[in-house]
């Protein structure tokens, strides 16, 4: 009977503490709505996952995505993973496959417990281990450099990056890693073309590759570089004789987040939130436009 009891008592005070949690939350999303949608403000990243959350389990808004149809004051002051998380996951399959995520960016509940990736494979390949781990859900998580990934060619039927390969030899110590990187502002870091060859060797024949980044000037803003057209050539170069490719292009503006051609990005510039370049009247949270390349992998 004790034990029952405290069985009882302790899914009670569990239930309780969950629920003032949530009303915190319900709370700090209604104060970041009410003071003006600032960006990074008290609220921001609550509101901003909860779009995301929303916009990926409705088919609607994934159909919108998957058929480039207009978007209509889409994630008003909100940076641009709440157009690349419903592009990903309007390209991904419904079936079981096996999934790398290449740079963490699928690490949170809301994301491993979708329905679309839990009869998923996944592992995530990240650069050192992080706060967040579901192995409950059998994830795997490697550790590693993704320019030299030790895993076998052909691996994978899906290979998603993120917004990850901005970032490859820059000043990442905001995040924790003290490794050498490029230290020439000026200079543009070709490493990430190491990164996606990787990607394209751990590819099955068939397989898919889903890579986003930032695109328009090219801008080095310490922890990430903004992609221009002539670094997007050398990925695209990367893609001949080995499959097919398909760009998507992105760009924000006051009203929110819209498809565009490429030619429409190639003079935008970002907003760094930790230093506070690139900032204007629009709006902006983070970076302004962005490129995501939906490769398809030969089958022989």
């Amino acid at each position: 009977m004790l034990n029952r009891i405290t069985q009882y008592l302790t899914r009670y005070q569990r239930k309780k503490l969950h629920a003032q949690k949530e009303a915190k939350k319900r709370s700090d999303r209604e104060k970041y709505l009410n003071d003006g949608r600032i960006p990074w403000s008290p609220g921001y990243v609550l509101y901003k996952e909860q779009f995301i959350k929303e916009s990926i389990q409705s088919d609607d808004v994934l159909s919108v995505f998957r058929n480039s149809e207009t978007l209509s004051d889409f994630g008003l002051r909100l940076d641009e993973r709440v157009v690349e998380y419903p592009w990903i996951f309007s390209n991904l399959p419904k079936k079981p496959c096996r999934l790398l995520d290449g740079g963490s960016t699928f690490n949170f509940d809301f994301i491993v417990n979708h329905p679309t990736i839990l009869n998923k494979d996944l592992t995530i390949f990240t650069f050192e281990p992080e706060r967040s781990c579901f192995y409950k859900n059998k994830i795997s998580y490697i550790y590693g450099d993704l320019r030299d990934m030790y895993l076998k060619d052909d691996s994978f039927d899906f290979v998603v990056s993120q917004s990850t390969i901005e970032h490859i030899d820059m000043d990442n110590s905001i995040y924790g890693y003290d490794v050498a990187h490029n230290e020439n502002e000026n200079e543009k870091s070709y490493e990430y073309v190491k990164a996606v060859q990787e990607m394209i060797r751990i590819l099955k024949p068939g397989g898919t590759l889903l890579l986003t980044f930032p695109f328009g000037k090219f801008e080095n803003h310490g922890f990430f570089q903004q992609f221009d057209a002539e670094m997007l050539s050398r990925i695209v170069h990367l893609f001949d004789n080995k499959g097919s490719y398909s760009p998507t292009f992105f760009k924000y503006l006051p009203k929110g987040w819209v498809f565009c051609a490429e030619d429409d990005c190639r003079d935008i510039g970002s907003y760094n939130p930790h230093t506070g370049v690139g900032k204007q009247d629009d709006g902006a949270a983070h970076c302004r436009s962005v490129c995501c390349i939906k490769f398809e992998k030969n089958n022989d």
